[in-house]
């Protein structure tokens, strides 16, 4: 009787604990969000890609090493690099330095401007991912997490399967066991054939959930923070039909304002903790 209280205790404990951690980084989190280091236009984009719900939903921690795929210009840098400096370490695995791509050199150039701007981006790791050749994201088993913001539909468009199954590959391999791998994406509706919207910028949430756990990944959960119903994903231009990119250009503006940015996945895998 005296063991099972006991261990009453301690649970009750390490919920307690779990549960101040939590509202710890969330107040973090709230107070980098408003911070000088964001612009006004990307603090906008919040009504949209919920950060603070998303990265609280994914467990983020402020002592953990943390990988983000793909950064751009910086917009999760901004959130992610301040909060983990102090404890933890925030690796941005962006394009090859090396890419013949100009898109690719400009964002690389603009992204290390931003870095060199402010001295709260000075403990950034910057490494490179590609999903045919630079797979290097962060060393074996060191980091305690993976954040991939809609990416997945450009593999899938640039390399077909194979793309995505060697970034899922890159992330398994960087991650500890028990690791955490975070995916936001454009969400295709069940109902539709996803080889003809393949190019449209949306990719079916179960098809993501099945190409992970074929990676080894165990699916833990998903969350609707991230939802537009309003999105109905058959737009001409694909999803850039919508903000913030609106394809279109003048075209039928305030009707894709009014939808908002695209319906959105948010799916949490775990790397196993036996492997």
């Amino acid at each position: 009787m005296t063991l099972r209280f006991n261990s009453l205790l301690i649970g009750a404990a390490t919920l307690a604990l779990s549960a101040c951690t939590s509202s710890n980084m969330t107040e973090l989190l709230s107070q980098t969000s408003q911070s000088s280091l964001r612009s006004s236009e990307n603090i906008a984009r919040d009504q949209y890609r919920h950060p603070i719900e998303t990265l609280t939903f994914f467990g983020l921690q402020p002592n953990m090493n943390v990988v983000e795929i793909w950064p751009g210009n910086g917009w999760y840098t901004e959130l992610l690099a301040p909060a983990l400096r102090n404890e933890g370490t925030y690796y941005a695995a962006h394009f090859p330095a090396d890419s013949e791509v100009k898109y690719y050199q400009r964002a690389v150039n603009n992204f290390n401007e931003k870095l060199s701007s402010n001295n709260a981006f000075s403990d950034v790791v910057v490494t490179e991912f590609y999903p045919g050749t630079h797979h290097a994201i962060a060393p074996a088993n060191s980091v305690d997490m993976v954040l991939t913001f809609r990416n997945l539909h450009n593999w899938y468009i640039q390399h077909d399967l194979e793309g995505v199954d060697n970034a899922f590959a890159a992330f398994y391999s960087a991650l500890k066991p028990g690791g955490i791998l975070g995916v936001v994406d454009h969400r295709l509706p069940e109902n539709r054939d996803e080889r003809k919207a393949k190019r449209s910028g949306y990719v079916k949430e179960s098809w993501v959930i099945a190409l992970a756990q074929k990676a080894g990944f165990e699916f833990v959960a998903k969350s609707e923070i991230n939802a537009n119903p309003l999105d109905t994903a058959d737009h001409e231009k694909g999803v850039w039909t919508l903000p913030p990119r609106l394809a279109l250009g003048e075209q039928d503006t305030e009707k894709y304002r009014t939808i908002g940015e695209s319906d959105r996945m948010t799916l949490k895998f775990r790397k196993p903790d036996n492997k």
